[in-house]
């Protein structure tokens, strides 16, 4: 298992490398600059060149790569152009939210796709397998930014003042902010630090952290805003993940130990469960490991329209200003992710698979 996850570990290296190369090409052959998407279009030329001496914009393509890639290396993702901040600090800030969205989007995903791709693979040719499928359909077809806009509209407009009323967009209600978790618990961090950096990371994940926390007001107030952007959000996974488990449960339940475990005599629903369903995983956990990828890299239509300060606006506002250090620190930061989550997904194969350890 460790000489598997070496090899695979290894083998994201080049994959990181390229992306690092290519994103950093193509944010230069973007028509623009840097220089003058931030001092306008009447920057004089020596501005620019004084703009782009300070910001190391000065030297060729090629030094300029050389040094970038030294430097994440060394950890060190660079500077914010714009805002004149570390793009680490800017992660710190940003990813928390991001992941928080992409995680309640999936959970909502896979408890829905799931159990309707099982519905619909078990009425197979009835009308409940015809109107799940068309529901499938409907969710892949529908724009994220349109149906977040209905949602925001109805339960923050139409729904207001009833229990059923939820926020239109922001990640808390106005002057709610919760408290570190190692604020509450009297740590001492030195400012600054890995440390420390690390923790506000983590409590920036204002759900895990004012769950820990017992902060429970905080803490409704958190979910009761994710619910709206992870909905969603989720609707286009949920819709592909129904479709592929159902066709990967049709093809098992067309295998020959299925019909000898109903000639057994064994209930229809441990045949489902137990046989074919398991057997069936492999291709629905590559479906979710993807999703999961997709969405923290591709929340940019959501976090608009719920006005969520995430990774997606982060990166759509960088694009637009031309600043190259935030884009080229976020899309390493998102491509691991990827790797990450593909390395997951690989070795669960071993688990939902038995003949796969033997290899």
């Amino acid at each position: 298992m460790l000489s598997f996850i070496a090899r695979r570990t290894l083998l994201a290296i080049p994959v990181l490398f390229g992306i690092m190369v290519v994103v950093f090409l193509l944010l230069r052959a973007i028509p623009g600059d840097p220089c003058t998407a931030m001092l306008g279009e009447r920057a004089t030329e020596a501005a620019c060149d004084r703009f782009n001496a300070a910001n190391g914009l000065d030297e060729s393509v090629f030094v300029q790569l050389v040094i970038y890639i030294k430097n994440v290396l060394t950890f060190n993702l660079g500077e914010s152009i714009r805002f004149s901040r570390p793009v680490t600090q800017l992660l710190i800030e940003r990813l928390p939210l991001t992941t928080e969205l992409a995680l309640s989007a999936l959970m909502i995903a896979v408890g829905g796709g799931v159990p309707l791709g099982i519905l619909a693979a078990r009425r197979h040719n009835t009308i409940v397998d015809t109107g799940t499928m068309a529901f499938a359909n409907i969710g892949v077809s529908m724009p994220v930014f349109w149906l977040g806009l209905m949602l925001a509209y109805f339960f923050a407009v139409v729904l207001k003042g009833t229990p059923f009323a939820l926020p239109p967009g922001g990640r808390l209600s106005a002057g709610v902010f919760p408290v570190p978790y190692y604020e509450v618990w009297g740590w001492n961090l030195t400012k600054g630090s890995f440390w420390a950096r690390s923790n506000e990371y983590i409590s920036n994940h204002y759900i895990f952290n004012t769950f820990i926390t017992a902060q429970w007001s905080i803490f409704g107030d958190a979910v009761r805003h994710m619910i709206l952007p992870a909905v969603a959000l989720a609707t286009i996974p949920l819709a592909i993940i129904a479709r592929i488990t159902r066709s990967s449960l049709l093809e098992a339940m067309s295998k020959d130990y299925i019909r000898t475990a109903r000639a057994k005599g064994a209930k229809e629903s441990r045949v489902v469960t137990r046989h074919a369903l398991r057997n069936s995983l492999l291709s629905v956990v590559t479906i979710i490991g993807l999703q999961l990828g997709l969405l923290l890299g591709g929340a940019v239509l959501t976090e608009t329209v719920f006005r969520l300060a995430g990774v997606g606006t982060a990166l759509f506002d960088a694009i637009t200003g031309r600043d190259y250090p935030v884009v080229q620190g976020f899309t390493v930061v998102i491509a691991a992710g990827y790797v990450v989550v593909n390395l997951f997904v690989d070795l669960s194969y071993g688990y939902l698979d038995p003949r796969i350890r033997q290899k």
